[in-house]
């Protein structure tokens, strides 16, 4: 399963880049704004600090079509190949979709509540849909139950299209995923966190260490083997 940071703060992309093996980052509209910064610096901090092999998502503003394929030729053009454009899975996203499909533009179907929506967009040309997990939940529905149904419909009809499932509450909802075999989600950096955020492991790794400290003064299979 890809996995992706659901953020734009730079210093943290920084930091989770630095320690996980991180696929790439997404971003939204609400994402970028929180930043209080003007986008384009933001976006280009970004693809320097992922580089340029990584998956970069970020999405496209105007409600018609017309608009979102302006958008998305910006975006590819400032942000290289490697950059996904999110599109709405509303009609004038299916439109905007195809349009740029044919132009060699990748695009994600995103806002993502139903299954249908999904696979309106994958049979536009989209390679991702995101469906919202949480959103979803707090709507009274089941998110994983959902992108479930997803991933089915998109394996079992042959659809070159991969689910990015997003909007995670906590590591579980992404582990019960990752068993099922989404091909990948992006989660915000507090959830990449807690993935190994658990004493008990802190305290194994203390253990070890104090018990091959007691060998003597050496700390480090290094000094005992240099």
């Amino acid at each position: 399963m890809k996995l992706l940071i659901d953020d734009a703060n730079v210093e943290e992309i920084q930091r989770l880049v630095e320690y996980y093996p991180i696929d790439g980052v997404t971003t939204n509209p609400s994402i970028l704004g929180k930043q209080k910064r003007n986008p384009k610096e933001v976006l280009l901090e970004i693809r320097e600090i992922i580089g340029s092999d990584a998956l970069l998502f970020v999405q496209a503003l105007p409600t018609d079509a017309e608009g979102m394929v302006e958008d998305a030729k910006a975006i590819v053009k400032l942000l290289g190949e490697n950059t996904i454009v999110k599109v709405p899975s509303i009609p004038e996203g299916f439109k905007a979709i195809r349009i740029l499909k044919e132009e060699g533009i990748t695009t994600c179907g995103t806002v993502v509540f139903t299954p249908m929506q999904a696979y309106l967009a994958a049979k536009a040309g989209a390679s991702y849909v995101a469906p919202y997990v949480n959103r979803i939940d707090n709507m009274g529905y089941d998110g994983i139950r959902v992108t479930k149904e997803i991933q089915d419909i998109l394996v079992n009809h042959h659809m070159d299209c991969m689910v990015l499932a997003a909007s995670f509450k906590n590591s579980q909802q992404v582990l019960e995923l990752c068993e099922y075999g989404i091909g990948s989600a992006t989660a915000a950096p507090s959830v990449i966190d807690a993935f190994v955020k658990n004493p008990a492991i802190d305290r194994a790794v203390e253990d070890f260490i104090h018990d091959f400290e007691s060998l003597g003064e050496k700390k480090t299979m290094s000094e005992y083997l240099g």
